[in-house]
């Protein structure tokens, strides 16, 4: 996870932010999933 990501994912905890909470989360799964896919070795 990046570090702009974890420290705004902190802050949103510390603060109780539910809407920025669920908006970073939204992110983290888009970004995840568009590396894991883009880094996927080809299958034979």
């Amino acid at each position: 996870m990046p570090t702009w990501l974890r420290k705004q994912m902190q802050r949103a905890y510390f603060e109780k932010n539910r809407y920025q909470i669920k908006l970073l989360n939204e992110c983290w799964f888009y970004y995840s999933n568009t590396n894991q896919n883009s880094t996927a070795l080809p299958r034979s």
